[in-house]
């Protein structure tokens, strides 16, 4: 009986080695899927953020509203944001001021490819007055 058992664990000897193998592709397929997610998600709070900054320099900005509104929404973003950020501001005019960014969603890593999935973000705010 005792060789019995001791022919077995020599059987099952490297079986953990197999296992992990076996396991490796689909933890690495996590790993890289909770990346991009992580990355989209990014995505969205740069939209939002370049948005409410780009909004604000619309309102407050006295001669070159469109100007002073792109300025101001590509500040912030990290240089590999800032390439396929399409920021445009309106309203001028009506007391109302919106800003809409959209940006680019990079594939694993930002700046050097992006998926064909763009982001959108929208902000407005009250035009400010000056009495003069």
């Amino acid at each position: 009986m005792t060789g019995r058992g001791a022919s077995r664990s020599r059987n099952d000897s490297g079986q953990v080695a197999i296992e992990f193998l076996g396991m490796a592709p689909t933890i690495i397929v996590t790993l890289v899927l909770l990346w991009q997610c992580v990355l989209l998600g990014y995505t969205y709070t740069l939209a939002g953020n370049a948005a409410d900054e780009a909004v604000r320099a619309g309102t407050a900005a006295p001669g070159d509203p469109q100007g002073a509104c792109r300025r101001e929404g590509v500040k912030d973003l990290p240089s590999a944001w800032q390439d396929g950020a399409d920021i445009s501001c309106g309203g001028r005019g009506s007391g109302y001021i919106t800003a809409t960014v959209a940006l680019h969603v990079p594939v694993l890593v930002p700046g050097l490819i992006d998926f064909p999935l763009t982001v959108h973000a929208h902000a407005g705010a009250v035009e400010e007055v000056t009495d003069d």
